[in-house]
């Protein structure tokens, strides 16, 4: 069957589910591939920036993009259930954060965080690394010692189901103390 008569017999839809899939021809070179709903979902690459106060994440608007975080405002970010996808969520801080820490938040009370935050400390220039522990679930910013200055990345990444990878790079004022926590 040629694309024509693909596309000229193919039905109207207003959803698709995990296990639909999409032709994609290359641009007459190379066979045709196919695209899967979870692909087309989660291959987006881009920038979303927030000055918002809350931010419920999603795999669909936010999974393997940036998300830069453009307010002074305390910000509170909550990430979607960890179910195994692969998925990257990327945070870039753009503005420091206020004295009242912003937080990056798992969905439940089961899903945990495990990982390290990197900080270049001001004060020595040295790098000081902090672990998460095995019920962390929390990431506090207060844009001084726990990091959320201009430039700070933090990397999460849905690895199994109930568990998030997180890497964080910082450098926080003042006298260092972790950003982890467990407050879900």
């Amino acid at each position: 069957m040629s694309i024509y008569s693909w596309y000229e017999n193919a039905a109207t839809q207003t959803s698709a589910n995990a296990t639909d899939s999409v032709p994609v021809y290359p641009g007459g070179v190379g066979p045709p591939k196919i695209l899967t709903i979870p692909n087309l979902l989660t291959g987006s690459a881009g920038v979303v920036d927030t000055t918002a106060t809350t931010l419920t994440i999603t795999q669909a608007l936010h999974g393997n993009r940036i998300m830069t975080v453009s307010s002074a405002a305390p910000i509170a970010v909550t990430l979607p259930q960890a179910t195994g996808t692969g998925t990257v969520y990327k945070f870039q801080m753009q503005v420091a954060a206020t004295a009242t820490s912003s937080t990056i938040k798992v969905a439940n009370s089961t899903d945990v965080m495990q990982g390290v935050s990197w900080c270049l400390t001001t004060a020595s220039a040295n790098v000081v690394g902090y672990g998460t522990s095995a019920s962390s679930d929390t990431i506090s910013l207060n844009g001084t010692t726990t990091g959320g200055v201009i430039g700070d990345i933090i990397e999460i990444t849905d690895v199994k189901t109930g568990f998030f990878s997180v890497k964080m790079f910082s450098s926080p004022t003042g006298t260092t103390s972790t950003p982890f926590s467990a407050t879900v």
